[in-house]
Parts: C-alpha cells; sequence; structure tokens
C-alpha cells in the first residue's frame, strides 16, 4: 500500500509497500503508486497462446444420432422380415392352442386356435418392431429443433437414413395391423 509522508521540505513523498495479487490500492490524484516488478502478476506462455488461440468448442459428432437412426433402419427391417421374439410368440400361440383345443372340436374353432392366434402374435410383435422403427426415426429427424443452437451441423447421411427407417416404419406398421386384421394373407374359411 503506498503511503504518503512529509520530508523536512515539506513537501510529500510516496513510499511503496509490497502489494499482493488481487488487492488494490486507493491512490488520490496527488498520489504516485510505484510497484515492485515482482509483485505485477506474470502471464505464463500457455495463458498467453491460449488467450491468443483460444480453442474452439468441441462440435457434436452425431454419434448418437447416426446409430439411432442406423437402429430405426433395422428395427424396421425386422418388422418387415420378423424377428425371433415374433417366432418364439407364433410358436408359443401355437402351442397353447394345441393345449386348449379339445380333439373334438369344430374345424373352425381348431384353425382359429391353432393358428390365428399364432398369427397374430406375429402380426403383433411385427407392429411393436414397426412402432419402435419409427418413433425412433422422427425422434432423430426433429432432435436439431431441440438442440443447443450453436451446435455443428450433423452429417448428412443422418436424416436419410433416419427417414429410411421412418419408411420402412410405416410400412411395416401397416402390413402388421393388415395382418392382424385378417385383411392379408388372413386364415382361411372352414367349410
Amino acid at each position: 500500500m503506498a503511503e504518503k509522508t512529509e520530508d523536512e521540505t515539506g513537501t510529500g513523498t510516496t513510499a511503496a509497500t509490497a502489494v499482493g495479487p488481487g488487492e488494490q490500492t486507493a491512490v488520490g490524484p496527488d498520489e504516485q503508486t510505484a510497484v515492485a516488478p515482482d509483485a505485477q502478476t506474470e502471464e505464463r506462455p500457455e495463458e498467453v497462446a491460449a488467450q491468443e488461440h483460444p480453442e474452439p468448442a468441441e462440435p457434436s459428432s452425431g454419434t448418437g444420432q447416426g446409430a439411432a437412426a442406423v437402429v430405426s433402419v433395422a428395427l424396421g427391417v425386422v418388422s418387415l422380415t420378423g424377428g425371433w421374439p415374433g417366432t418364439v410368440a407364433g410358436a408359443r400361440e401355437t402351442l397353447v392352442g394345441q393345449l386348449r383345443t379339445a380333439a373334438d372340436a369344430s374345424v373352425a374353432t381348431q384353425i382359429q386356435e391353432v393358428y390365428g392366434d399364432a398369427w397374430n402374435a406375429t402380426a403383433l410383435w411385427a407392429g411393436l418392431f414397426a412402432l419402435v422403427a419409427l418413433i425412433t426415426g422422427v425422434v432423430v429427424l426433429v432432435r436439431p429443433a431441440f438442440g443447443a443452437p450453436g451446435r455443428a451441423a450433423r452429417a448428412p447421411w443422418i436424416p436419410s437414413v433416419a427417414w429410411a427407417g421412418v419408411a420402412l416404419g410405416v410400412i411395416g406398421l401397416l402390413l402388421a395391423v393388415l395382418k392382424y386384421t385378417g385383411v392379408l394373407l388372413g386364415l382361411p374359411a372352414a367349410s
């Protein structure tokens, strides 16, 4: 801190004292301060380089969105071709239908219990995969609208793959509904 002292001549002189980093001194208009060179804050070369050339914020690479788009397409394909859950559910319904159906049941009842319920279970699983594919594709497409405004643009292939997943999901969902309702490949009529 600077202190003003009087000498014999009556003129004011300023004596300098060391000031630590972060400390401030109040100096009047007629006072002068002398700061020791070791009290000045010296910047290291790394800090100077960082101030001159700040590192840009790391942009999002879109890895998560790309992966979700690919998953959407894969789920859409599974909904069209059938997956092991649908196959297992269909086989289970066939077994349950065989166990529930009496030997003297009518042909229409046997067809419905053994084959109809299995067909419906397969259609339900295909519809579930198609719905998840559709939702995943839509989420990937609308995700940038809810992201941070300063984020970098995503790779151009991501929306294309997401649209493919949405299309496969819509087609799979439509086919699953048609299969379940019997419009597409319905059960044969027992005569």
